[in-house]
């Protein structure tokens, strides 16, 4: 559980990236800002903020923000009734995202993760993606990000999201936030 001070002090530091990509919010949209701590209350370092701006049953696209060195844990998107899951396309905006996704493991990794969780991360080959740079993600794909130390905006187009079927190698992982 993520307390609402933590919260909205994060959504607050959100704002600020989207400043610096000159991405421009409505009210309402500033105010849909999901805080992400994956029900693990270690939101700056496994956690991920993002804003979803459409979800039909065919596309979606949203933003995310990571901020400097946090991780978002790895997972996939599994196939739902005929879907076969969630293709998605990551396109970095600001800063350095480090994507790793299923394939060869790079012997070095430009990324760290904790001590903790290191059994949970599975997948090390490293797609580093710097603003202007793409890489789509197949449906059913296990992968993971980390944002370089300057924090990342990543703008994600994709099929249809469903979140609330994610499947996380980490089985602590609570998807959608709770906030007291």
């Amino acid at each position: 559980m993520i307390s609402r001070t933590v919260y909205e002090n994060i959504r607050k530091e959100v704002l600020e990236y989207f400043s610096k990509c000159n991405i421009k919010l409505t009210k309402e949209e500033k105010e849909k800002i999901e805080v992400a701590d994956f029900g693990l209350n270690r939101i700056r370092e496994l956690g991920l903020q993002l804003i979803e701006y459409i979800n039909t049953d065919r596309v979606c696209a949203k933003d995310l923000v990571l901020l400097p060195g946090q991780t978002c844990p790895e997972h996939l998107h599994p196939p739902v009734g005929d879907s076969p899951g969630k293709e998605e396309t990551f396109r970095c905006r600001y800063g350095t995202v480090y994507l790793y996704v299923s394939g060869p493991a790079v012997e070095n990794p430009k990324t760290t993760v904790p001590d903790d969780k290191k059994e949970t991360f599975t997948v090390w080959n490293e797609i580093v993606l710097n603003p202007g740079e793409q890489y789509t993600i197949f449906p059913n794909t296990l992968h993971w990000f980390q944002a370089g130390s300057e924090g990342a905006v990543v703008s994600e187009f994709s099929t249809k999201s469903t979140d609330e079927n994610d499947i996380f190698t980490d089985p602590d992982i609570e998807r959608l936030p709770i906030v007291e």
